[in-house]
């Protein structure tokens, strides 16, 4: 049997917001496994948390950059917020995204892309980047999006200049619109999709894997409940439902008119502009989103450094 930790327990309960004997609770009848922990708080109707919280805390900035019909975003990450303010770094980050689109988003292909400011490749530069400012650095993830008619829509969010952030969006549309006008439309979707992080595009592109987990989750809560099996059933429908309203970027409430759902806001652009128009693809990249950064015990470093 797996020993549950202080520090298991502590992580579980800052991730459901559950009390600390429901989450070392959990994680004994989970055998350890947080994921499993935090589907046990769920179904008894300790925890409202979706799935486990990412922890982002990994420093560096993420990059956009679009030419014409293509745009591409890319995150390169570092050890510490200041390099992050390092012109030198900025300047990389802001070239990778360049890169990023000349490469069609594949990171294998923009480590060997002979870069023509320093005549070495770009995984060369990264390296001589580290060598020169003395701390680690890594090219993390990039993605292009591409419309044959249309427009790509970018939106930093908290710039440390132009086309760096801590959040990077691509919104693609296609469209034979007037392409001014579609990038205003464009750039306010790809704010929503900032605010509001959805993680599907359309119904049909959820994953069903992801809702049948869900529906197992709704299932067991409504249970508890003690309704009849035909009302049971009524009210995991309707949490399936607010499952989609809350995950799919067409279903999602608009930020700028909640009364709407993005569907609805993207067709009466198109009935006011004459021509349909169709979100193809969206990307978001947050800042060290998925990654934990290493906790630091300062103390316990200074006594090792003494020991040597």
């Amino acid at each position: 049997m797996t020993d549950i930790t202080a520090a298991m327990v502590k992580e579980l309960r800052e991730t459901t917001g559950a009390g600390m004997l429901d989450c070392k609770k959990a994680l004994v009848e989970s055998n350890g496994n947080m994921d499993d922990a935090v589907d046990w708080l769920r179904k008894k109707g300790l925890a409202s948390a979706a799935k486990k919280a990412s922890r982002i805390a990994a420093e560096g900035l993420v990059g956009v950059y679009v030419e014409g019909n293509k745009g591409a975003v890319v995150e390169v990450n570092s050890e510490t917020d200041f390099v992050a303010k390092n012109e030198i770094f900025q300047e990389y980050v802001a070239d990778a995204a360049i890169v990023a689109l000349k490469s069609a988003g594949e990171i294998c292909d923009m480590k060997t892309f002979n870069c023509p400011k320093c005549g070495k490749t770009f995984e060369e530069r990264l390296t001589d980047m580290i060598a020169k400012i003395g701390e680690n650095m890594n090219l993390r993830r990039a993605k292009m999006l591409e419309v044959d008619n249309g427009i790509i829509a970018s939106y930093i969010h908290n710039a440390a200049g132009e086309n760096i952030g801590k959040i990077g969006v691509l919104v693609a549309l296609e469209s034979t619109a007037d392409k001014a006008k579609l990038a205003e439309l464009g750039k306010y979707l790809a704010m929503h999709v900032a605010a509001s992080n959805p993680q599907f595009l359309t119904i049909a592109s959820v994953d069903p894997a992801a809702v049948e987990h869900e529906k197992s989750i709704f299932a067991e809560q409504a249970k508890a409940s003690g309704k009849p099996e035909n009302i049971i059933e009524k009210m995991v429908e309707g949490r399936v439902r607010k499952y989609y309203d809350e995950v799919v970027l067409e279903e999602q409430a608009y930020i700028m008119d909640p009364d709407k759902k993005v569907k609805q806001v993207v067709a009466d652009a198109a009935k006011e502009l004459g021509a349909d128009i169709k979100i193809k693809d969206f990307v978001c990249f947050k800042l060290g989103e998925g990654l934990q950064k290493k906790e630091e015990d300062f103390a316990a470093e200074v006594a090792s450094q003494l020991k040597k």
